[in-house]
């Protein structure tokens, strides 16, 4: 046995520690929002009830490491009343640490899911504007605090989407990390609907990605937020070609030169209910892909960039000189994700890695 592992056998289990994954310390930040979906599918003009939850990007990321072991805290400014509070109380069940969050303003985000089926897409309406987290501006963390003993720090795009203030709050942050030497991720995480308030994500972005080390982004993200346009990309008929990324990765690494790691989710969509699943990673020299998943009964997508990215993270600080094992367990931990309801990927690290396996029967566990 390794030095750098141990085993505790209880009466029903073994549980398995890694000391480089346990002393490890990931800090997000980003808005947490309460979740409404329409039952059974329904579409937004029949549903008379909603199911209720919480997510965010990088709340969901969170999730996903402290449900792997991983000491996390997330980041947020949250309105002080009993939703706000319900929502914290679910962070601390999923054993995702508080302590910094911010408290202000008067309402919690939302936004409105209708679930697709087959040929019709899923929708999203946000009712996020002037939520408690829009209106955060920098100076009101404490990042220094924040990233005392920190190894890796995450937020996406959808971050600085949010407001000026956010944006202005996220390069903040990114600048301490750099500062004290933490290692800095992002999923860029384009989305069209929530950049209104007078900057594009091509105006903001470039500064923020430029700080730096590790980069999540399809397609379109490039194209939008980084003025990078990749060929030969066909994401319709659930086809897509892992070498045309080189091209894109190595762009991005050229323009940001802090960049050590370019990742991207192969998304090959037969219709809304049938994914093909896979990802690259390119590290400079390689390009290594992740064996592809045919995913045929969808329950949830939503969120399965951020269990992506929360398996990735795993990966990087558990398999420290293994990008290839790193980015299998991630694509393993978000094909999983997809047979979850809701944002969070609420999965074992024993059946992710059962799945690396080649272990997709579905069987009874007993």
């Amino acid at each position: 046995m390794s030095l750098k592992e141990f085993h505790i056998t209880t009466q029903n289990h073994t549980l398995n520690f890694n000391y480089n994954t346990m002393a490890k310390k990931v800090v997000t930040f980003g808005e947490i929002m309460l979740r409404f979906v329409t039952p059974q599918y329904q579409r937004f003009s029949q549903a008379t009830s909603f199911n209720a939850s919480y997510g965010g990007g990088e709340a969901n990321v969170a999730v996903s490491l402290a449900n792997y072991g991983i000491d996390v805290s997330f980041v947020t400014r949250l309105p002080k009343n009993d939703i706000a509070k319900a929502c914290e109380m679910e962070l601390k069940k999923h054993s995702v640490n508080t302590d910094r969050i911010v408290y202000g303003g008067d309402r919690l985000g939302t936004y409105y899911l209708e679930t697709g089926a087959v040929a019709r897409a899923s929708k999203v309406v946000y009712d996020r504007a002037n939520s408690a987290f829009s209106e955060i501006k920098p100076g009101m963390v404490n990042w220094e605090e924040v990233f005392k003993d920190v190894d890796f720090f995450h937020w996406t795009g959808i971050t600085p989407a949010v407001s000026q203030g956010a944006a202005d709050a996220c390069l903040e942050a990114i600048k301490v990390a750099n500062k004290m030497g933490v290692t800095v991720s992002t999923d860029l995480n384009y989305r069209k609907n929530l950049w209104k308030y007078g900057k594009t994500g091509g105006e903001v972005m470039p500064e923020l990605v430029a700080g730096c080390d590790i980069v999540l982004g399809n397609e379109e993200d490039a194209a939008m937020m980084l003025g990078i346009h990749p060929e030969g990309i066909d994401v319709t008929g659930g086809h897509v070609e892992a070498e045309a990324y080189r091209s894109v990765s190595q762009q991005i690494m050229a323009k940001y030169p802090r960049v050590k790691k370019v990742i991207t989710t192969l998304r090959g969509s037969v219709n809304a209910n049938h994914n093909s699943w896979s990802g690259v990673l390119y590290d400079g020299k390689t390009l290594f892909q992740a064996p592809t998943y045919q995913i045929t009964h969808i329950v949830d997508r939503v969120g399965g960039g951020d269990s992506f990215m929360g398996g990735l993270i795993y990966g990087l600080l558990t398999y420290t000189d293994d990008d290839q094992k790193a980015l299998n367990f991630a694509t393993a931990a978000s094909c999983l994700k997809h047979t979850i309801h809701g944002d969070y990927n609420l999965v074992t690290v024993e059946e992710v890695e059962k799945l690396m396996g080649g272990d997709a029967s579905g069987r009874v566990s007993r």
